[in-house]
């Protein structure tokens, strides 16, 4: 039977790997968003000291460090688990029919 679910995912398994990758691409635009949000931003020629607490952030670094943690600690490791989810036990030539070059 492990097998067969390996081989043959269930309608159910089928749809929700799909609605695993539909929410995967979905954070990709968010991951854009922000991404462009925060290259829209000038870099503080003081930004460097802000980080390492010696200056009260600006509001422009505040906006920029927020936009890349989020990216980093949560979107873009969510992105790469829904991935992983939606591939799990799936056959490897299944895989590479359906894989996208991935965002890092």
């Amino acid at each position: 039977m492990k097998e067969e679910t390996e081989t043959h995912p269930s309608p159910r398994e089928a749809e929700a790997r799909t609605r695993l990758l539909e929410a995967a691409a979905e954070l990709e635009a968010l991951r854009s968003r922000l991404a462009g949000i925060h290259d829209g931003l000038p870099v503080s020629s003081r930004e460097e000291v802000m980080h390492e607490g010696e200056e009260e952030m600006d509001v422009t670094t505040e906006i920029r460090s927020v936009i890349e943690c989020v990216l980093n600690d949560s979107i873009q490791p969510a992105i790469r688990d829904l991935r992983a989810a939606a591939d799990y036990r799936l056959p490897e030539r299944a895989r590479k029919e359906r894989r996208r070059p991935e965002h890092t």
